[in-house]
């Protein structure tokens, strides 16, 4: 379907390149770089790689799941960190796993409504540097002795206080949903058993994830984006440390469910906690061409849906990509490229199932026909986060860089991506070839 150029915003806002860290093993390589640290790396290589000039710089906008607590603005330490002019504002968003995505889409548009014309998006989480909270038990105990009111006989009575001792030390957090109490790994197993998603299915799906991201890694594809860091003296991390080329089918069968009994969810075909970030250069068109600049893609559409937690938490971009591609204009039959981020296998072809089902567009979407189906040739063609990893703030980002490089790999016009998030959230946008 031919797109009108007239109807382009006379702002347009385009992607100019990316750039992002390996994505490692939490509690691995990174362990002793934040969400700051890391969001610094990856927007540092950004800049030294565009060679731009950092007084053009007007926003910097993060987004992050794991914030600091007593640093939550990511955007602007980032800014700070890496000596922008102190007149570049920062500004931090958390939409759970959707954040890189949509501190993207607010960077485009603020930049549409004439706010800015020159912004670096992107997000970062360091699932290593998550704070574990104390029991209550421990910190009331412990209030008078942190601030300094505490006599010797207060300190007695802490001690009597902490007994017995396996109630006041910290435990594991268990991210769950707080209105369902689930974890996402137990929503998307009964997502599995409800849409008859089999075990066998969703581990051809991760193999080939890591398979197609081994490939990519193999030609070089990655090179432009990823860029190494430096984790200690004569220490550095070049590439992404989670792919498995050497994977299969049969390996991954012999792992065992991992979210209940007699599941269908492995270790293996679920997304790894992962320390990683994502930058992405965002202009106004005219400016970009201005500064010498050949702009990658343009952001067409993007929406934006919420779905009930308790029903199937994590079918939001079954809702989220047919709404971003009528708003830009689109059929699913008009994309070359479809990428939808892999939380877990099994969500990613439940996902796929509804979009090529009538009775879903009927009951769900209010539509007559099927969405459409989705060709496996043309879905996460350099793999996902099953073999990537996912860095929570920083997958959407890593996907735009991706798929804005990926249009002029293939000579194809749109790309459409998808991504669910806790919270019971889909987002997607439609990026355009310029």
């Amino acid at each position: 379907m031919p797109v009108s150029t007239s109807d382009r915003p006379s702002r347009r806002a385009v992607i100019v390149a990316g750039a992002r860290t390996p994505f490692v093993k939490a509690f691995g390589d990174f362990l002793a770089l934040d969400s700051i640290a890391l969001g610094g790396h990856a927007a540092r290589a950004l800049l030294e790689r565009t060679q731009l000039a950092r007084t053009e710089i007007d926003a910097v906008v993060w987004g992050g799941v794991i914030l600091p607590t007593m640093a939550p603005n990511l955007a602007r330490e980032i800014a700070l960190d890496l000596k922008l002019p102190e007149t570049v504002e920062g500004m931090t968003c958390t939409r759970a796993c959707a954040s890189g995505l949509q501190a993207i889409t607010l960077a485009a548009a603020a930049i549409e409504r004439g706010e800015a014309d020159v912004i670096v998006a992107g997000g970062s989480d360091s699932t290593s540097n998550a704070q574990i909270a104390l029991p209550q038990k421990l910190v009331h105990a412990l209030a008078p002795v942190a601030f300094g009111k505490a006599t010797p006989a207060d300190m007695l009575g802490v001690l009597a206080q902490l007994m017995p001792l396996n109630e006041v030390l910290p435990k594991m957090p268990r991210i769950a949903e707080r209105t369902t109490g689930e974890v996402m790994g137990e929503s998307a197993e009964r997502m599995a058993a409800r849409n008859s998603i089999a075990r066998e299915d969703q581990d051809a799906l991760a193999a080939r994830s890591h398979h197609r991201a081994a490939a990519a890694i193999a030609s070089g594809r990655f090179d432009r984006e990823v860029a190494a860091v430096e984790t200690g003296k004569d220490r550095r991390v070049y590439a992404d440390g989670l792919v498995r080329a050497d994977t299969s089918v049969e390996k991954l069968a012999k792992l065992k469910p991992v979210f209940a009994r007699n599941g269908t969810l492995t270790a293996g075909n679920s997304s790894p906690l992962t320390d990683g970030a994502a930058a992405v250069l965002i202009m106004e068109e005219s400016k970009a061409r201005a500064l010498g600049y050949t702009p990658l893609a343009a952001i067409r559409s993007w929406a934006y849906v919420g779905v009930d937690p308790a029903d199937q938490l994590l079918i939001g971009p079954a809702l989220s990509i047919p709404l971003a591609l009528e708003r830009a204009g689109l059929a699913l039959g008009d994309v070359g490229l479809v990428d939808i981020h892999e939380a877990f296998a099994a969500q990613v072809l439940s996902v796929t199932k509804m979009l090529a089902s009538a009775a879903f567009a009927r009951d769900r979407l209010g539509r007559a026909e099927a969405v459409g189906e989705v060709d496996e040739a043309r879905l996460n063609v350099h793999g996902g986060s099953i073999a990537l990893g996912h860095p929570f703030g920083a997958t959407g980002a890593r996907m735009v860089t991706t798929m804005a490089h990926e249009l002029h790999e293939r000579d194809q016009q749109f790309a459409v991506l998808g991504i669910c998030a806790a919270g019971g959230l889909g987002a997607s946008a439609v990026l355009e070839r310029v």
